[in-house]
């Protein structure tokens, strides 16, 4: 990595968010956001997530700590669960900037963008793929090419874990 990068990030929040859940700690997404511009000099981190009526305080403290939040509309199914899988807009806004950033870090580990990934690769445009549980992701993105670019987010769990703020 050189200084004076211009890299974008390009984040799956839902596979962030419970890769982290499931190893038992919270991720301060501020402290993650600062992380990708100090280890991977990310310009813009676009945030892929589900739009559920009433997170707007949460999604207005994301984009007030640098990032741009890509919406994806969601439905709520019979049984009360929220559906918004944000893998299309993932892929889709790497291939819209992709002339726009040096390198991409891609954070997710969902084998779904294994083709992404090789694609950055072949076309030197791939900074790091950053996934949140070593103990958690896709055999697709366990490639031996794949490795050298590979970070794991549970690594830096003292840096990166929500403090409980104090009244």
């Amino acid at each position: 990595m050189q200084t004076g990068q211009n890299n974008y990030a390009f984040i799956d929040s839902q596979n962030l968010n419970l890769g982290i859940r499931a190893q038992g700690w919270e991720l301060d997404f501020a402290r993650f956001r600062v992380h990708l511009k100090d280890k991977y000099y990310v310009e813009k981190a676009f945030l892929c997530i589900g739009y559920v009526k009433g997170n707007e305080g949460l999604y207005k403290y994301l984009q007030e700590h640098g990032y741009i939040c890509i919406f994806k509309p969601t439905l709520e199914l019979p049984n009360g669960e929220v559906k918004g899988n944000v893998d299309a807009e993932v892929v889709l806004h790497t291939m819209i900037h992709i002339n726009d950033f040096g390198k991409a870090v891609i954070v997710s580990g969902d084998g779904d963008f294994h083709c992404l990934v090789e694609h950055l690769l072949e076309n030197d445009k791939l900074e790091a793929l950053v996934v949140p549980n070593r103990k958690k992701y896709s055999g697709l993105l366990k490639r031996k090419d794949f490795l050298p670019y590979t970070r794991f987010v549970g690594d830096r769990r003292r840096m990166l874990e929500r403090k409980e703020r104090p009244l």
